[in-house]
């Protein structure tokens, strides 16, 4: 399997840009008019940013989209000599052919430092009349307010089931798989609205088999079953802490996950648990405890087996209600 999906699959127009109507309507509306402002595309991994402004130069620029689009990525660079190395020289060079401007498209931007984003912010308004920005953040507010007041700040929100759905099975056809109606479920419970996410992981189970079903997506995924991790709280809340800690181990190397990985699978399942809201609360209260010491640098089996303790004396609380 030689190419890779989510180049092969990417959007070449606005219209093919899964699950961001409004925006795509206001990006359109900029193709139009030829009017685009600066612009700050905000919000999680997956959910088009890239996409939707490699579609925006195509279909403003044509055939000369690439002359007049350049891709960096600031985490690759994150100070100062970015701005005034490769930004400012590709900023101050005219557009090709009859544009009015050009665009920089910058991934990650929210990375940059902020003495970087003090010289990007004087880049910006020196050369507004050749130059248009594009930062791709995960945070805006990372972002400067100069910068931020420059700039029209656009919300992706992550891809709604049904629009990853949609998506999966255009890939599905062309690529001549079978998705098993629990698989297609599954690879939307992995993806968590993140599409990218979704195909990357749609092919790495394709090139096992043809047939894709529940039980292959979660272990070429290294995700837990959702039961599976029901199951490991369940014992832990029932005071059968040696069960639980077993469960855990079998996750552990069954799956390959990491300390973090459980734990977030962990703190979503706590949410469909028959328990009162009190009790989400503390048993929440703990699991973000546990995930800050893991990120902290803490041995993660220790870590997991005190949280696996602390919800099994949440759950002696409960049998004494």
């Amino acid at each position: 399997m030689e190419d890779i999906w989510i180049e092969k699959y990417r959007p070449k127009t606005l219209d093919e840009v899964a699950g961001q109507n409004e925006i795509i309507e206001r990006l359109k509306s900029c193709v139009k008019t030829k009017n685009v402002p600066h612009l700050i595309f905000a919000g999680p991994a997956g959910t088009g940013k890239t996409s939707s402004a490699l579609a925006l130069s195509r279909e403003l620029f044509g055939d000369t989209w690439r002359q007049n689009f350049n891709e960096l990525n600031a985490s690759d660079e994150r100070g100062i000599n970015i701005i005034r190395g490769k930004i400012k020289e590709f900023a101050r060079t005219a557009p090709i052919g009859k544009n009015q401007f050009k665009i920089i498209f910058l991934d990650e931007a929210d990375s940059l430092t902020n003495d970087a984003q003090a010289a990007l912010r004087r880049t910006i308004e020196k050369y507004t009349h050749i130059c248009r920005f594009i930062l791709s953040v995960n945070y805006s507010s990372k972002i400067i307010e100069p910068i931020q007041s420059r700039c029209n700040v656009f919300r992706f929100g992550p891809i709604k089931p049904d629009d990853i759905q949609k998506y999966i099975r255009k890939i599905a056809t062309k690529e001549n798989l079978e998705i098993t109606p629990d698989g297609l479920e599954t690879l939307i419970f992995v993806a968590r609205g993140d599409l990218r996410k979704a195909i990357n992981v749609l092919q790495v189970a394709a090139s096992l088999r043809k047939k894709i079903t529940a039980e292959l997506l979660y272990e070429t995924s290294s995700t837990a079953k959702p039961e599976d991790v029901k199951s490991l709280i369940s014992y832990a809340l029932s005071g059968d802490f040696m069960a639980a800690r077993n469960q855990l181990y079998d996750l552990l190397l069954k799956y390959g996950l990491s300390g973090e990985d459980i734990i977030k699978q962990i703190h979503q399942t706590i949410f469909d648990l028959a328990i009162s809201d009190e009790s989400k609360v503390r048993l929440i209260e703990k699991t973000g405890e546990t995930e800050f010491r893991l990120i902290e640098g803490s041995n993660e089996h220790i870590q997991l087996e005190s949280l696996l303790a602390q919800f099994a004396l949440e759950g002696g609380k409960l049998k004494h209600l």
